[in-house]
């Protein structure tokens, strides 16, 4: 660590934040955009909207998969040169996302792009945690996540127009040269620093013998899925429920990116003074809005409200990030990176569960049923590892 603050002297600390950001951006572009895209998707490989679905799933699985492994393959490499390889590796899966022929390639092509995306966030956020004091842990990694979040605000709307002018393969393009460029600023501006020699995969594999990580996985894989649950049948529920035409589903991925960045940027500052209590606000939050989305559903107006507070939960992650750090011990790069393993498990489980209760019959508002649910369950959890501390006089 003194070799990376050392090492960022000769760039500004919050350059660096802006060049890991757009990292965030260009992966939150690819994530947040293809739910929106998915009925010209699925009309374009020849599937129906439940199957499409599926590629979401993919991406889903390939980050629940490459964050681990990932992160434990490089345990020993510097982490400046792991991040240029994770993004490189995330340019050519968007790639190759760009031309697939078929479905099954576009499986294929999602599954590997999604490969880098849990390490690369994990490592991050480690490195922007690094270059600031302990109490301001939280804030610094809600910068990195701040690429994310201004990608629904700037990057999904603007890949979603484009999907509907030029069609919806340039998306993942825009997505590919995005990432290029995240990695040649990483090469620029981020800190030189050397291989940790006492590292290795099994001191890492450490991080799965703790309690409290897998409980902090635990709220993010459950109390998550009810935004993914709502976010991926917004389109459809917008032109079945709203009854309104394609054009406004932008105006509402857009207050939803507002919402995720205004939890960003004041929700880490109570979480560096009293991280566990600000975890469960942030979870009765998003229990509240997912409840309110049924109603919410019938008017454009309350839609975009209602969306801006669904949004504001998301906040969630830099938060569970911070308490990553705390309980994972020596074996940080892999704790950190499963955090957007348990994410993206949340990415998985929230749209499968919402597209049953759809599919029985439940009517498409009802993901804001399902989205609530899963938030109780989060927080429920939650509370389970705020006891387990107790227990142990902490």
């Amino acid at each position: 660590m003194a070799t990376a603050i050392a090492d960022a002297r000769h760039a500004p600390v919050g350059l660096i934040h802006l060049s890991l950001a757009v990292g965030g951006f260009a992966i939150g572009t690819t994530e947040f955009a293809t739910m929106s895209l998915l009925p010209d998707m699925a009309r374009s490989l020849g599937v129906d909207a439940p199957t499409a679905g599926h590629v979401i799933s993919a991406y889903a699985m390939g980050v629940v998969v490459g964050a681990p492994t990932l992160a434990v393959l490089g345990a020993r490499m510097a982490r400046r040169t792991l991040l240029i390889a994770l993004m490189t590796l995330f340019a050519i899966g968007n790639a190759l996302s760009a031309v697939a022929p078929s479905y099954a390639t576009m499986m294929l092509a999602r599954f590997v792009a999604g490969l880098p995306h849990g390490a690369y966030f994990g490592i991050a956020m480690l490195v922007a945690a690094s270059l600031v004091d302990q109490g301001r842990r939280t804030q610094a990694v809600a910068r990195v996540m701040l690429g994310l979040t201004v990608a629904t605000i700037v990057g999904v709307p603007l890949a979603n127009l484009m999907g509907q002018l030029i069609g919806w393969r340039s998306c993942f393009l825009l997505v590919a040269g995005l990432a290029g460029l995240t990695a040649a600023l990483v090469a620029a501006f981020a800190p030189r620093d050397r291989g940790d020699p006492a590292a290795s995969p099994l001191r890492e594999l450490g991080a799965l013998r703790r309690a409290q990580v897998w409980l902090t996985l635990g709220v993010g894989a459950i109390g998550f899925g009810g935004m993914f649950a709502v976010y991926t049948y917004l389109a459809d529920t917008m032109v079945a429920v709203t009854q309104v035409g394609p054009r406004m589903v932008p105006f509402a991925l857009m207050a939803f990116g507002i919402g995720m960045t205004l939890g960003n940027i004041v929700v880490p500052r109570f979480a560096d003074r009293a991280l566990l209590p600000t975890a469960a606000g942030v979870l009765v939050w998003s229990l509240v809005a997912l409840l309110l989305w049924p109603l919410a559903a019938p008017q454009l107006w309350s839609v975009l409200v209602a969306m801006l507070a669904i949004g504001v939960g998301g906040a969630l992650g830099s938060v569970l990030q911070t308490r990553l750090m705390d309980v994972a011990g020596d074996a940080q790069a892999l704790a950190a990176a499963l955090n957007h393993s348990a994410f993206n498990t949340a990415n998985a489980l929230g749209p499968w569960l919402g597209g049953l209760v759809i599919a029985a019959g439940y009517g498409w508002t009802s993901t804001g049923w399902v989205g609530a649910a899963l938030a109780l369950c989060g927080l429920g959890v939650l509370a389970a590892s705020m006891l387990l501390d107790r227990a142990r006089g902490r």
